[in-house]
């Protein structure tokens, strides 16, 4: 530790608990279930007294299989709460688009789509977007009708940061300046810019996704786990054993 914060290579994580924080999945079902094998195979292989699964949120959009992603989460936490889902702004997106058919928010404009078709229904026609508000309206109710009330509750359920030793898991990032318990939650899921250019340590290091890097990315008050899994085929996590840190990846198919 120094006199403004924690550096990554003092961090420790909670004495017999192993960490493992995986990035964004945006809809590559077939990867996460990857990971979680490789995370359970590890498990049994190296057993641990204690552990914790952190999911850095954006599980649906731009992937094809955002229904499934859900599925094998909410499988997951039921399975083990020691699974933590935390939010991503995709998935708060995803949220209000259900609640309002907004026809240039997020969801309709990055990825959307692809999430709409896991659950069988096409917001394109002839691959253009519907161009009338009656056509977008119709749509919209198609996919309210088709999403589980079990994954409404489950988006919803979401919690936007969790804490473990020294340190502090979110989506995107948090804001230079504010103490970790303040944080908002909309910095927590759209942050960029003010906490990837800040030189300074945090109080604890931050494990994020968010913006896609082409390899997990490493630095001393950060460590950056999204690299891009719907289109390189590749979804990273940190594994946090104590003091001892390692970046764990699959590699599946890219688009």
């Amino acid at each position: 530790m120094t006199e403004t914060g924690i550096h990554y290579l003092d961090a420790s994580g909670p004495e017999g608990m192993r960490l493992y924080a995986i990035g964004d999945v945006h809809g590559r079902h077939d990867l996460l279930a990857a990971m979680h094998r490789r995370i359970e195979s590890q498990l049994e292989y190296a057993p641990a007294p204690d552990w914790r699964i952190i999911h850095l949120g954006d599980y649906v959009d731009r992937g094809p299989d955002s229904r499934s992603v859900i599925d094998f989460l909410i499988d997951a936490q039921k399975y083990d709460p020691r699974n933590i889902m935390l939010a991503g702004n995709h998935d708060i997106g995803m949220l209000e688009f259900l609640a309002d058919a907004e026809p240039d928010g997020l969801f309709m404009n990055y990825g959307g789509v692809q999430t709409a078709q896991s659950y069988g229904v096409d917001l394109l026609r002839d691959g253009h977007w519907f161009g009338k508000a009656e056509a977008i309206a119709r749509g919209h109710m198609a996919l309210v009708k088709a999403v589980p009330r079990s994954h409404v509750d489950f988006l919803q359920s979401l919690a936007f940061s969790v804490s473990f030793g020294d340190f502090f898991f979110c989506h995107a990032g948090i804001r230079p300046g504010v103490p970790l318990d303040g944080q908002s939650q909309q910095d927590l899921i759209w942050i960029r810019d003010a906490f990837h250019d800040h030189p300074g340590l945090f109080p604890k290091v931050i494990v994020h996704g968010h913006t896609p890097v082409p390899e997990a990315e490493v630095r001393a008050n950060r460590v950056n786990v999204d690299t891009l899994a719907w289109k390189s085929g590749t979804l990273s996590a940190l594994a946090i054993d104590g003091g001892d840190k390692r970046i764990i990846a699959v590699q599946g198919k890219a688009f």
